[in-house]
């Protein structure tokens, strides 16, 4: 199965060991995996601020540069999400719309490639720790993903897995959310931050890097001793 990995800004420039993890996971499962480096910002920034025009020229060069794969893989709901989301941008465009509908249905999340197109719930990993997992906002609101992770992580052996309290709330991410509204932002995250230090975790997993940067950036600035990891890594422990 032939699978282009779409990396992401936040993968390509802060966490490339996500996208390493995501790459070295698929191949073990079979996958035959390209990059295509042509490949940019999926423009969600600059659409989610108001800039529906400009964010359009980042949109067509991501849909250029997948249009030879046969499936994309992300290991982030919200950017997966926003390729879903070109189908409506372009709604009625006679040359884009069949592009759009074209990417968002071989897009797929991470673990949601894994569970429901590989059809695998048990990849294998091996990872020792009491970990709580944060479900991110895109991804199982918009995208709907929200029982693969689970599946996969169940399956992890030598995993505790404690369930975060107040799960369905947002971390205060939210891309430029984050920016505007700072203070609230803030308070957000604190409370995040409570409720994982309240399951005595040693880890913090998720599948979407955003999320995973506002929330360990505010752990490490508290002094926290509690880890963040993207659940690529996880799944990717040997």
């Amino acid at each position: 199965m032939k699978v282009s990995l779409f990396v992401t800004c936040l993968g390509d420039l802060f966490q490339s060991d996500v996208g390493k993890a995501t790459v070295e996971v698929l191949e073990r499962l079979g996958c035959d995996i390209d990059f295509p480096e042509s490949q940019v910002c999926c423009g969600q920034p600059a659409y989610n601020s108001g800039y529906v025009k400009e964010s359009k020229e980042a949109m067509k060069r991501m849909m250029k540069a997948f249009d030879h794969s046969e499936y994309v893989v992300c290991p982030s709901g919200s950017c997966a999400y926003m390729f879903h989301e070109y189908q409506h941008i372009f709604k009625s465009d006679p040359v884009w719309e069949p592009k759009a509908k074209k990417l968002a249905e071989k897009t797929y999340e991470l673990t949601e490639f894994i569970v429901d197109v590989l059809k695998v719930d048990d990849v294998g990993a091996k990872f020792e720790g009491n970990v709580t997992y944060h479900t991110s906002c895109h991804m199982t609101r918009l995208l709907g993903v929200k029982s693969a992770p689970m599946t996969l992580l169940s399956n992890v052996e030598g995993l505790k897995y404690t369930e975060l309290p107040g799960k369905e709330q947002c971390c205060g991410f939210g891309g430029t959310f984050s920016v505007k509204m700072g203070p609230i932002s803030e308070q957000m995250v604190d409370e995040k931050v409570q409720h994982v230090e309240e399951t005595e975790a040693e880890y913090l997993i998720g599948a979407d890097s955003g999320c995973l940067m506002n929330i360990g950036g505010r752990i490490n600035r508290k002094g926290k001793p509690i880890k963040v990891l993207h659940i690529a890594e996880v799944l990717n422990s040997r």
